[in-house]
């Protein structure tokens, strides 16, 4: 069950709150706005119903108390802009256009505070007045520079303090002294500084937390992890022997608990466009897509949401080359065979299904230094002894002290719930100041199992069995002595300092976060209150990029080792690849193994004329006679001639399939070559002849053969050296 939130944010909106101070480039308002909209929009995001909010305006121009309080009298200029309830993006867009300084500084900033309370009051007490389990919290940002009434203020707070319903107060001044970070605003105005203290003073008495607007936007790039609440996954009983057949079985009574919870990002939704089908219904069997049946609309946008549906057909007997709809309870399950469904009955499904009962039951124990940490499959388990149940947290207690203390694990067989497929896990005991848990984790069966042999990497063995430890695949000392050298300047265990100056571990556990899920929950929050596409969205938060390298510091140090490393591995740079000469060059080719030429021997000559009867193997060894491009330039044009040829000559398509071939070994072999431009140049100029009619007249169904084989231009995607885009390739293909 999520927990209940009721929280009330009230936002000054005075005039002063439009002026720009200390050198920033935002008004006062504006900047206080990156802290509120970020609350709000973590809030919204959750998608949780039951964490309500509200706003109220301070200092505004008109006054709404919106039904709370039936006197307006001592709450001028203030607003409320929404009761209590859960926010969704449509109030974002709302309080976007209502977010806007004031042209007063009227308004008592405590006025709002004692209205905020008698909201939560309101919604969160039954009708006979007794509190709800609610988490009640106010949260207020202003610059402290109105007017602000202090004779009720003990009222107030003991009524926030109320030991029923109590409220949590956080009030985040702007400009506001913080000698804790050595913050003090020069030639403050006397009424701010006395706010201060007034405001100060009764944040104290509410036992709640006042700071600074700075050091709040501060720790926003610091993400929030998300906390949830343990689920239980087992409780029953944790047995050692046989409690159905003897009376001497260790049995104690437990429950299981996740310790961790894999975070994945959102994941976005399908919606399509408003149509007229708003009002159809869709129960019952569907003849509308997928993509237009319209789900639950959402307020101020055009869009709805796409409702899926599943519908099973079988072919209609009575109506031979038709389908019927079918409902689910009529089918049966079938299991691929290869390309046969096989059919298994529901009475034969009975036969090979396990049936298992509710159980943990140990059944052996290992050493702990024997357990390969590679072993366990799943997130980790707590173990621990039933709520209020004596005899078994006594009980587990003794169990996890003796497993401690003997340096074993215990393994047990698991079935979390009745008929459900057993699983064996690791049990491992924790013992912390506080408490005492096992962790639990799954082991593999057998066929889990993939075991893999590789060869050694210190030695090679012969066929006949020598041992050779001196090979150009194996290792030097030398070279081992400087990769031992390097990895060691490399360390990251000790590169940090603490607070107390000493050695500490560079890049935490605790302090290093999933760029993936807090990256996209940044950009979603951002996009939703800056719904305008043309603004680029903003760099990830610097804590997020912080481990994304190593740093700079220990990249220096290790330096020296990294060059003493390049010089036992001989390391050398490779030449960049010459731009256009692919494998034109005949030196570039592989040679054979005599290292004879044999084409200098047979004497061939430089040019190689294209043959008709045989056209691809001649075009290839025209190729391959010369890397001049001019011979290049000139074999594709022959080859261009008789492609073009045979489509001219063709009677009907008979001639199509040796056109097309000879087109796929040509646009193959330049762009092998590296040189698609003289690729790109034919098939423009043969597609303008193929559908003008140059060509023997009607010559379409050869341009239409040419598209379905994808035989169009060279981009910059297949060829780097291209200049033509992808784009450009596909319109190319489509006109």
């Amino acid at each position: 069950m999520t927990t209940k939130e009721a929280t009330v944010y009230i936002v000054d909106l005075g005039r002063s709150m439009g002026e720009k101070r200390h050198g920033r480039e935002q008004t006062d308002l504006d900047w206080a706005l990156e802290y509120v909209w970020d609350k709000i929009t973590n809030t919204v995001a959750s998608g949780r119903k039951t964490a309500l909010m509200s706003v109220i305006g301070c200092r505004t121009d008109d006054t709404d108390l919106g039904g709370v309080m039936e006197e307006a009298e001592g709450y001028e200029n203030l607003y409320v802009y929404s009761e209590l309830k859960q926010y969704l993006l449509c109030d974002i867009r709302m309080l976007q256009d209502l977010f806007k300084p004031s042209e007063t500084n009227e308004g008592d900033l405590l006025s709002a505070v004692a209205l905020a309370v008698q909201m939560i009051d309101s919604k969160t007490k039954n009708g006979k007045g007794m509190p709800l389990k609610y988490e009640r919290r106010i949260i207020i940002v202003t610059d402290g520079r109105g007017h602000i009434e202090t004779e009720d203020l003990e009222q107030i707070a003991a009524k926030i303090k109320d030991t029923d319903a109590p409220i949590e107060v956080v009030l985040l001044g702007i400009d506001f002294d913080d000698p804790d970070n050595g913050f003090k605003e020069e030639d403050k105005d006397a009424q701010k500084a006395k706010n201060e203290d007034a405001l100060k003073s009764f944040v104290e008495e509410c036992d709640g937390a006042f700071g600074t607007l700075a050091e709040a936007i501060d720790q926003l790039q610091i993400p929030r992890l998300k906390e949830t609440r343990p689920v239980l996954s087992y409780r029953g009983q944790l047995t050692l022997g046989d409690p159905a057949k003897y009376d001497s079985t260790l049995t104690i009574d437990v429950e299981r608990y996740p310790c961790t919870m894999l975070a994945k990002p959102p994941t976005a939704s399908s919606f399509a466009m408003r149509t007229d089908l708003r009002n159809i219904s869709v129960a019952g069997p569907s003849t509308q897509s997928s993509n237009t049946i319209v789900g639950e609309d959402h307020p101020m946008t055009d869009l709805s949401a796409v409702r899926n549906q599943r519908v099973y057909q079988v072919d209609n007997q009575d109506e031979p080359g038709t389908k019927k709809n079918v409902e689910m309870g009529e089918l049966e399950r079938g299991y691929e065979y290869g390309r046969t469904a096989v059919h298994i009955s529901e009475s034969d499904m009975n036969v090979v299904k396990l049936e298992t009962e509710q159980s943990l039951s140990i059944i052996g124990f290992v050493k702990a230094e024997e357990c390969e940490r590679y072993l366990p499959l799943s997130r980790s388990n707590f173990i621990i002894p039933q709520k209020a149940n004596q005899p078994a947290q006594l009980g587990l207690s003794s169990f996890i002290h003796a497993l401690y203390e003997a340096e074993c694990y215990a393994v047990a067989r698991l079935v979390a719930k009745n008929d459900k497929p057993p699983v064996v896990v690791l049990l491992v005991p924790r013992i912390e100041v506080d408490w005492e848990a096992l962790v639990d984790v799954e082991l593999p069966f057998e066929e889990d199992m993939r075991r893999y042999k590789f060869p050694p990497l210190d030695r090679k063995l012969t066929v006949s069995g020598e041992v050779i430890k001196e090979h150009k695949d194996l290792p030097t000392e030398d070279l081992t002595d400087a990769m031992s050298a390097y990895v060691d300047a490399m360390d990251l265990s000790k590169f940090d300092t603490d607070e107390d100056g000493q050695p500490a571990e560079y890049a935490k556990l605790e302090d290093t976060y999933a760029p993936l899920v807090h990256r996209i929950n940044h950009i979603i929050r951002w996009r939703a209150t800056h719904p305008d596409p043309t603004l680029p969205i903003p760099p990830p938060p610097s804590i997020l990029t912080k481990y994304a390298n190593p740093p700079a510091e220990l990249l220096e140090s290790s330096s020296k080792p990294f060059e003493k490393l390049k010089l036992a591995a001989k390391v050398t740079k490779v030449p960049p690849k010459a731009k256009g000469r692919g494998k034109r060059n005949r030196t570039e080719r592989d040679k054979p193994l005599s290292g004879l030429d044999i084409d200098a021997l047979l004497g061939n000559p430089s040019r190689v004329q294209i043959d008709p009867a045989n056209l691809v193997p001649s075009f290839k060894q025209a190729l391959t006679a010369s890397d001049d491009l001019d011979a290049i330039q000139d074999a594709c044009n022959d080859m261009g001639r008789e492609i073009k040829s045979l489509i001219k000559l063709s009677v009907g398509d008979s001639g199509y399939g040796r056109a097309l071939e000879a087109l796929r070994v040509m646009r193959e072999e330049m762009v092998e070559l590296e040189e698609p431009e003289i690729w790109n140049v034919f098939i423009r100029g043969l597609k303008s002849e193929v559908l003008e009619g140059r060509l023997g007249g009607n010559r379409r169904e050869m341009w239409w053969k040419i598209r379905g084989s994808k035989y169009g231009l060279v981009d910059a995607k297949r060829s780097l050296v291209s200049e033509v885009s992808e784009e450009e390739a596909l319109e190319f293909l489509k006109s």
